[in-house]
């Protein structure tokens, strides 16, 4: 009998053991086109005129500071109910300058979060950016830089090339003639408690001009991402790697299919492959940008093999989502149904639904 009661304790502790649900640490990563975030200063080296209180637009300081709330409001909010704090790190895009982030992060819905900055101003014609934000205490950035994609006017394919000789003055005039100035890609590596990843934010060519006519720009992008990518792969072939951003083109485009070369099943995904959780989504009819009634996913956040793994003693990617609360919808008018954007009377949210992803890791 003495011999069974141990028996039965042991068993009845073994079951107790292995019955407890597991527990998870949860981060939420996300990307947001913040939609002409702009303040009401005239930047004389910018294209922004349209963006002050004599402009087009007619953006007035009552209407900077709505955009502000609204923006906060989203931000605080994406990846609820499945995580309860915030993003723990935002990829940001159509940024005016850093100022503008300041007084984002000072609004009450975020200033608790004690958020970072990473910025750099790009040669964007328009003067917008893209940008980093991440919570101090989850997150340390380690090293960041801004990695141009230098881009050309089929013209300079040319080049000139009847002239047999060209010195470098001239040669430089017709390069900057030709080249389509557009936004930088952010790449920003640090860890996320105590392991290393890296984030690159994008926000690539538009379709201005028509989809087919700029086409090699956004696969051009496509191929710089992949390049830095394989860079990080190169120092560490298990390197932790997400690339996000607004790519101006869907999972299917060429840009993303071939360019970056990112795979839509897991089951595909080899080594130093890219997984893009979005193509599924894309697949049930899903979007983040609507036009002429159409919906497409150009706002992605693709990852490395090394976080696509069933193992979680790592962080390590769960599932991914479309942030579409009702209050970002429009309900009413032509545009029912869309994300509820800028109008000439009132500060909206984005023309873009945000993205997100969760990374999780058991303890």
């Amino acid at each position: 009998m003495h011999f069974f009661r141990i028996f039965l304790i042991i068993l009845l502790f073994s079951v107790q053991t292995h019955s407890q649900p597991k527990k998870y640490k949860i981060h939420t990563v996300a990307f947001y086109n913040f939609e002409n975030l702009y303040d009401t200063v005239d930047d004389v080296f910018t294209n922004d005129d349209e963006w002050t209180p004599n402009g087009a637009q007619r953006w007035t300081t009552e209407k900077y500071q709505q955009k502000l709330k609204n923006l906060a409001r989203v931000i605080s909010e994406i990846g609820m109910p499945e995580n309860s704090n915030a993003p723990t790190l935002i990829g940001g895009a159509e940024i005016e300058n850093r100022n503008v982030l300041e007084d984002l992060i000072k609004e009450p819905a975020l200033q608790a979060l004690d958020l970072g900055i990473i910025h750099f101003d790009s040669p964007d014609k328009r003067g917008i950016d893209v940008a980093l934000l991440y919570q101090k205490k989850y997150f340390r950035p380690t090293s960041y830089s801004n990695i141009p994609l230098i881009i050309y006017k089929k013209e300079i394919v040319k080049k000139e090339q009847e002239a047999e000789v060209l010195d470098d003055e001239i040669e430089a005039k017709i390069e900057n003639k030709n080249r389509v100035f557009t936004r930088d890609q952010l790449l920003v590596s640090g860890f996320l408690e105590n392991e290393e990843i890296h984030i690159i934010v994008n926000h690539w060519p538009s379709r201005s001009g028509g989809e087919k006519a700029t086409t090699m720009f956004r696969e051009a992008a496509g191929k710089l991402n992949r390049k830095i990518i394989d860079s990080l792969q190169q120092i560490n072939p298990q390197a932790k790697v997400l690339t996000m951003g607004d790519f101006n083109d869907g999972p299917f485009n060429k840009s993303i299919k071939k360019g970056l070369g990112a795979k839509g099943a897991k089951a595909e995904v080899a080594e130093f492959d890219v997984f893009n959780p979005f193509e599924d989504l894309a697949n049930k009819g899903l979007g983040t940008i609507a036009y002429r009634d159409s919906w497409n996913i150009f706002d992605q956040i693709i990852i490395t093999s090394s976080l696509v793994r069933a193992d979680f003693s790592t962080f390590n990617f769960w599932k991914a989502g479309i942030f579409n609360r009702p209050y970002l919808i429009q309900n009413s008018g032509a545009y029912k149904g869309y994300p509820l954007r800028n109008t000439l009377s009132d500060a909206g949210f984005s023309d873009h639904f945000p993205v997100y992803i969760y990374l999780i890791k058991e303890f």
